[in-house]
């Protein structure tokens, strides 16, 4: 399962080391910082962690998460039928 978040602050080289450590941590897969849309994006198992586990994970290794961010775009609102006759 992936889950993004955005992050607040650019992350020192402590947290970029403690972030790499997430390997270590059973269940998480892969891990990619995104430095200029300050986005973070984990890959994990979900039968192992959450995505409230993987947001605390993120937290403790010092990386300042703010929110979860949908890995969907907006669908576009539906456009006007123009068979439908308002007036009818």
């Amino acid at each position: 399962m992936d889950v993004q978040f955005r992050y607040a602050q650019h992350p020192t080289e402590d947290t970029m080391r403690a972030v790499a450590d997430l390997y270590d941590v059973y269940g998480i897969r892969r891990v990619r910082l995104n430095q200029s849309d300050r986005t973070v994006l984990v890959e994990y198992d979900a039968t192992r962690l959450s995505n409230a586990v993987v947001f605390q994970l993120l937290r403790r290794a010092g990386l300042s998460v703010t929110e979860q961010i949908s890995l969907f775009a907006p669908s576009p609102p539906p456009a006007p039928d123009a068979n439908k006759n308002p007036a009818a």
